[in-house]
C-alpha cells in the first residue's frame, strides 16, 4: 500500500510503499478515506511531544492517529487507537476501535469536525458545566478549533461569547459564527489587558476556553487578580486545551487565592454521555450545524502539506 513514511524523528513524511497491515485479534482493518493533519502530528513526528516514543516505538513508521474509513463490510467508521507502525496517513490501517458514521456524511467532514467539536463541547459541558446566559471567552478563537468553540458555546446557551486572535480576517468571521465581541491580540500588553477587562464590561468571565496558553494567558489571568481584599465574588472556570503561544506560564499565587479562578482540563466524561454526544455531533454535521473550512490534500502530496504553516483557519484533511 501507499503511505506517508518516516524513518526517524524530525523527518518530513514521504509518499512511499509500505507493507499492508494485518489485523490482530480485536483489531479492525480499515480502508482509510480521510485523516486530519494537525499540529499534534507534527510534534509527535518531531519527537518533542511526550507521547512521541509511545506512538513511534520503531521505524520506519506511518504518522496519524485517527480518521474515517470503511471496514471490511464496507461500512463507514471513525477509527482510532492505531497500532504502530501503522498510522492513519495511509491507504489502510489497523485500529483498536471503529465507531459507525452515518452514511451521507462526507468522510473529510466526519474526520475533521467531530474531534474539534468534542474538544470544546466536553469540557464546557462536563468540566466547566456551562450554564445558560453565562459569558465565555475563547482565547485563540481564530484557529480551527477556536472557531468551533465559539459555535459550541453559543449552542450550549452562552449569553455572551468573546473571541480573541491575531488574524483580522478570522476575527471578522467570528461575529458570523456567534461571537458577540472580538479582541485582537496584536496590541501592546497593557492595552491587551485593558481590552480583556472591557470585553465583558469589567464584570469578568464565567468560563475561559484557552487554545493558546503562554504569554496571552498570563496577561489574561493577571486581570483576574482582585484589587481589593475579600472573598472571591465569582467563579472563573478556566479550561486549558492548547498551547499554541507557549507550553508554560508564570502563575502568581495572587491569581488564585481570592480571584475565583479554577484551572481545569477536559474532566471526566461518562462513557454513555460520550456516546450520546458523538451521536448528537453526527446529527449536527449531517444538518450543516457546524462551520469549518476544510482543505483536502492527497496522500501523495503529504510532504508539501506537512510544511504548510499559514493555514488561515483551515483544517487540512489527508485523503488517500
Amino acid at each position: 500500500m501507499k503511505a506517508a513514511v518516516i524513518h526517524a524523528f524530525g523527518e518530513i513524511p514521504q509518499y512511499r510503499e509500505f507493507p499492508d497491515p494485518v489485523p490482530l485479534e480485536n483489531e479492525v482493518l480499515v480502508e482509510v478515506k480521510a485523516s486530519v493533519l494537525e499540529n499534534f502530528d507534527k510534534l509527535t513526528v518531531a519527537g518533542t511531544h511526550y507521547s512521541s516514543r509511545q506512538l513511534f516505538p520503531q521505524f520506519p513508521a506511518i504518522p496519524g492517529t485517527d480518521g474515517v474509513g470503511r471496514n471490511l463490510e464496507g461500512k463507514l467508521v471513525a477509527f482510532g487507537n492505531v497500532r504502530p507502525p501503522y498510522g492513519a496517513f495511509a491507504e489502510k490501517v489497523v485500529a483498536g476501535y471503529a465507531l459507525p458514521v452515518p452514511e451521507g456524511i462526507d468522510p473529510a467532514d466526519a474526520a475533521a469536525i467531530l474531534p474539534s467539536v468534542l474538544t470544546s463541547l466536553l469540557p464546557l459541558k462536563y468540566a466547566a458545566k456551562l450554564l445558560p446566559g453565562e459569558t465565555v471567552l475563547v482565547n485563540g478563537a481564530t484557529g480551527v478549533s477556536g472557531r468551533i468553540a465559539v459555535q459550541v458555546a453559543k449552542m450550549l446557551g452562552a449569553g455572551k461569547v468573546v473571541g480573541t486572535g491575531r488574524n483580522k480576517r478570522s476575527l471578522a468571521l467570528l461575529s458570523k459564527l456567534g461571537a458577540d465581541e472580538t479582541i485582537s491580540l496584536d496590541q501592546p500588553e497593557e492595552q491587551l489587558a485593558e481590552a480583556f477587562i472591557r470585553g465583558n464590561e469589567g464584570r469578568g468571565y464565567d468560563v475561559v476556553v484557552d487554545f493558546l496558553w503562554g504569554r496571552p494567558a498570563e496577561i489574561l489571568i493577571s486581570t483576574f487578580i482582585p484589587q481589593e481584599a475579600g472573598f472571591a465574588k465569582r467563579r472563573i472556570r478556566y479550561i486549558q486545551i492548547g498551547e499554541k503561544a507557549g507550553a508554560h506560564v508564570s502563575l502568581p499565587g495572587s491569581a488564585l487565592r481570592t480571584s475565583g479562578l479554577e484551572l481545569m482540563g477536559v474532566g471526566q466524561v461518562p462513557q454513555q454521555a460520550l456516546s450520546e454526544e458523538i451521536a448528537a455531533v453526527w446529527e449536527g454535521i449531517g444538518t450543516g450545524k457546524f462551520y469549518m473550512e476544510i482543505e483536502k490534500v492527497p496522500l501523495s502530496g503529504i510532504a508539501d502539506a506537512w510544511q504548510q504553516d499559514d493555514l488561515q483557519g483551515k483544517r487540512l484533511v489527508v485523503v488517500p
